[in-house]
């Protein structure tokens, strides 16, 4: 799988990264850099999986009890790394932070996501107010498009040492490479839906290499999961040789419609071993969801939960 991704990406590197962010010549040189370690590489990530965080313990209008059940059957699961979502009301976000502190600890890593619900000067003063978690990051604060926005967010919260982290809404290398260049990302979250395909994906991360910014691949959605463990782990062997502040994403949700779901241990993504991308289908899922005649869309109009228009 690593050395068919790292294939594709020799062949292809000159039509991707005709850009003053990147040239052809630095492409190749940092895949041809570390061509030495990739097989060194392939086993430790064999044998240690790839580090992983889990978005599920704490969602928005989570009771307490709820927070706590999860946070402590993901801690027994092996995971350090957890993230929350925020944005839509201080007191509860800092309720929801205070317990997930209280069951995790002060040594495992915590993030947050406010899905753009701020303007700049907005996000600033909220996030200033949840620093006292030590908090790792802030994840989509503003507009997805707004380079100089999340520029402002990061400068403004540097002294409390909160990163920003985005990219997932980000459609194209372009964006990619103006936050990048301008300094407006601490953290790469590509995202294997959205963007145009895997050598779009390849081109950026070549320019996070450059530019020394981790690559923590968003992974919120059905099949997410499945589809950038690969490309993660391209990127360990093959391009950055790292996984220290680098992580992936996992929501626990919908695996078993996939031929070859993600395997997670000890709170890692395990290296797939089946051909391909993971990202199939079993054909009993999809009979199941097809639309209008599946299974599943009668049983919603039988139930009166869906109208026909």
């Amino acid at each position: 799988m690593v050395c068919l991704f790292y294939g594709v990406c020799l062949l292809m590197y000159t039509v991707l990264v005709r850009s003053d962010a990147l040239t052809e010549e630095e492409a190749l040189e940092i895949l041809r850099e570390s061509a030495h370690l990739r097989q060194e590489r392939m086993k430790n990530i064999r044998s240690s999986g790839y580090p992983a965080y889990t978005t599920s313990c704490a969602w928005l209008g989570y009771s307490d009890e709820i927070l706590t059940k999860l946070a402590r059957e993901a801690l027994s699961q092996g995971f350090t790394k957890f993230k929350v979502k925020v944005g839509s009301d201080i007191e509860d976000d800092v309720r929801r932070l205070s317990v997930m502190r209280r069951e995790i600890g002060w040594t495992n890593m915590l993030m947050v996501d406010a899905n753009q619900k701020w303007d700049v000067e907005n996000a600033i003063n909220y996030m200033t107010k949840l620093a006292e978690f030590r908090l790792k990051w802030i994840e989509e604060p503003t507009s997805p498009d707004d380079v100089f926005g999340h520029l402002a967010i990061k400068k403004g919260l540097s002294q409390h040492g909160i990163g920003i982290a985005t990219g997932e809404q980000c459609q194209n290398r372009v964006m990619f490479k103006q936050f990048l260049q301008s300094g407006a990302m601490d953290y790469c979250q590509i995202d294997a839906a959205r963007i145009g395909g895997v050598n779009e994906i390849l081109s950026v991360i070549l320019m996070a290499k450059k530019f020394g910014v981790p690559v923590c691949p968003h992974a919120g959605g059905v099949g997410l999961c499945e589809y950038v463990q690969h490309l993660s782990i391209f990127d360990y062997v093959c391009v950055s040789g790292s996984i220290g502040n680098r992580m992936i994403e996992y929501v626990d949700h919908l695996h078993e419609h996939f031929l070859h779901p993600c395997v997670i241990r000890n709170g890692s993504y395990m290296v797939p071993e089946a051909p391909g991308y993971s990202i199939e289908m079993k054909p009993e899922s999809l009979a199941a969801h097809e639309y209008p005649d599946g299974p599943v869309w009668v049983k919603l109009r039988e139930e009166g939960l869906i109208k026909d228009l």
